[in-house]
Order: C-alpha cells, then sequence, then structure tokens
C-alpha cells in the first residue's frame, strides 16, 4: 500500500509517546463530537491507499470488522479507516498479517502496542555507527582507477554495496562506505574486481551464519522468555528492547576479538611457511571449521542435545565418507 493518509493516526497532540500510538489515535476514544464519517468500499480503499479486494481479504481474514449493512449497502465508518492505516503501517515495520492479527486482537482486548512497535523500532535500528554516503559516478570511477566498468557497477549493486538514487543515474548512495573503501584499497593493491565482489560474496555467507547463530544463542539464553505465544506486555517489551541495546555492539565486539585471534594465527603459520626452508604442515588432527546452515544446527541439537553437535557432525560425516568408499570400490569392482 502507497500513498497513505497517516495524519490522523500518528498520535499528535495524544499521549501516544514516542512510537506515535493510543487509542485516540486509532479512531476508538469514546467522546462526543460531530456524527462519523460513513463510506461506501470504494470510498474507504480511496481514502485509505488500499484497493477494495485488500480490505475485503482483510475482512476474510478476520483483520478489519464487518461493515454496518443498511439495505443493499455496506457502511464504513472512520473506524474501519483508522484500522486500515494501521494495518499498513504494522506492514510498513515488517511484521506479517498473522502477527497483526495478533496483535490486533490484543489491542482491542485493552492492551497497548507502543512497547512492542518499540521494540521493533530497536531491532530495526541501523547495527553500527557508520553513516551511509553518497558518490558519483565520476568519482567511482576515478577511485577504482579511472576506466568505467559497468559489470564491476552491477556486482556492486546486486551486492548492495551501491544503491541506485532514484532520478540521479550518476549517483549513487553508498550504505556503508567502510566498505566501498576496503574495495578501493584491495583493488589498489592488486586485485580484479570480480575477485572482490567474489569474496565478498563468499564472506557475507560465512557473517550472516556466525549472525544466525548468535541470534539463536542470545534467543535461547536471553530473549526466550519474551517470546511466547502472546505478544509481549509493555513492560516485557521494553525489557527487551533494553537488552537489545545493551547486547547489539557485544555481535560485534567477540567477531572483532575472534578474527583478531584468528588473522594473527594465520598469518603467522602461512608467512613461516614460506619463508622456511621446507613446508611447514599443519597438524593432521587440527579441527577445521565448517558453516552448516542455521536450520541444520538447530535439528541437530534437538536430535542430539547441544553438547553432543560436533561428535554427531563429525560421526555423520565420516559414515557418509565410509559409505561412498565402499560404493565406489563397488562400482569400480563391478566395471
Amino acid at each position: 500500500m502507497t500513498g497513505r493518509e497517516t495524519g490522523d493516526v500518528t498520535g499528535r497532540g495524544s499521549s501516544a509517546g514516542a512510537t506515535g500510538y493510543d487509542r485516540g489515535a486509532w479512531g476508538v476514544t469514546e467522546r462526543a463530537g460531530p456524527p462519523a464519517a460513513e463510506y461506501r468500499i470504494e470510498d474507504l480503499a480511496h481514502h485509505s491507499g488500499a484497493t477494495v479486494r485488500t480490505i475485503r481479504a482483510y475482512q476474510d481474514r478476520g483483520l478489519l470488522p464487518r461493515p454496518e449493512r443498511r439495505g443493499r449497502a455496506n457502511v464504513y465508518t472512520d473506524t474501519h479507516l483508522a484500522r486500515l492505516r494501521q494495518i499498513a503501517d504494522l506492514l510498513d515495520r515488517g511484521f506479517t498479517l498473522a502477527s497483526i492479527k495478533e496483535l490486533l486482537e490484543a489491542w482491542d482486548a485493552g492492551r497497548g502496542l507502543g512497547g512492542v512497535l518499540g521494540l521493533v523500532a530497536e531491532v530495526d535500528k541501523p547495527w553500527t555507527d557508520e553513516r551511509a554516503g553518497r558518490i558519483t559516478r565520476a568519482e567511482l570511477d576515478e577511485k577504482f582507477g579511472g576506466d568505467p566498468d559497468e559489470a564491476a557497477v552491477r556486482d556492486a549493486i546486486d551486492l548492495g554495496v551501491l544503491e541506485r538514487v532514484p532520478g540521479r543515474d550518476d549517483e549513487f548512495l553508498v550504505p556503508s562506505p567502510q566498505e566501498l573503501a576496503v574495495a578501493a584499497e584491495l583493488y589498489a593493491a592488486g586485485v580484479p574486481l570480480s575477485a572482490i565482489s567474489g569474496h565478498l560474496r563468499e564472506l557475507r555467507g560465512q557473517v550472516e551464519h556466525i549472525a544466525a547463530r548468535f541470534l539463536e544463542f542470545t534467543t535461547e539464553h536471553v530473549f526466550a522468555r519474551y517470546l511466547g505465544p502472546q505478544p509481549p506486555t509493555d513492560t516485557e517489551a521494553a525489557e527487551a528492547a533494553s537488552l537489545v541495546r545493551r547486547l547489539r555492539p557485544l555481535a560485534q565486539q567477540s567477531v572483532d576479538a575472534e578474527l583478531a585471534r584468528a588473522m594473527r594465527l594465520f598469518a603467522t603459520r602461512h608467512l613461516h611457511r614460506h619463508l622456511t626452508a621446507g613446508p611447514v604442515a599443519a597438524p593432521s588432527d587440527e579441527p577445521q571449521s565448517v558453516a552448516l546452515p542455521a536450520e541444520t544446527m538447530r535439528a541437530v541439537r534437538t536430535l542430539v542435545g547441544p553438547e553432543n553437535v560436533s561428535a554427531f557432525i563429525s560421526a555423520a560425516a565420516q559414515r557418509e565418507v565410509q559409505a561412498r568408499t565402499l560404493d565406489a570400490m563397488t562400482s569400480s569392482h563391478d566395471k
């Protein structure tokens, strides 16, 4: 839904607080005043920005109250308009329709949404202090050797390193100037742009795995109590938002520390291997890390318990290798 009119539901002149929500703002305050406006479904669609089909779908899902029936006509009021704008705003905040239905039921039962929406806003904030920047196409070409490279620009856009600015073909938004600066330094050091893009894709997959694991870890030990079948109360949501603020920097700090340790270890070993007369073989029994999908890790932990995950994966891998070896031997013999 686009082009929504939100002036009536932002809580201006009310006690809605930072989130901009109160009951008066959503058209449910009982007070004396002029008669409520009435709408046909086409008029309601026009004022809300929703389509007629969407309005009917929301009614079928129980998200929108049924209209009043007058003869052969369905009559909608400002309550329906406020609810449509409310749904639209929650969709913009990333909620699914199923989640919105639960929130609206809680709201209708007398519970506030300010805390929940505050928690959503806290999680949705940038997880870095870095500010986005802009760069012109001429500046970009100069930063990367002076020669236009359309394929590299397309790669950068696909990866989100650059974003197009509507109406400005010669200018880009740079979500992370630091990331672009790293790419420029690597290019200046002789790394091809295609290799930089490929490395970023690989790195992103590994980092997303780390992020998923950190989220699972904190959910299990910190946030599980706030994630019950019902939406949290305002107090619970405020507590969870405070924890998000406290834990947000910990993810990057822990990764920074471990990356620094690993880089020193492997760089020293790599240099030593190339400076000595003979190659220095790494111990054959040295553990190696492998990135596994988060859902795979969850399934294994559920099956064997967290303490047995490593042993189970190792045993499963060894059994698979043995099975394939036997299959290969049998196939070779049959030929």
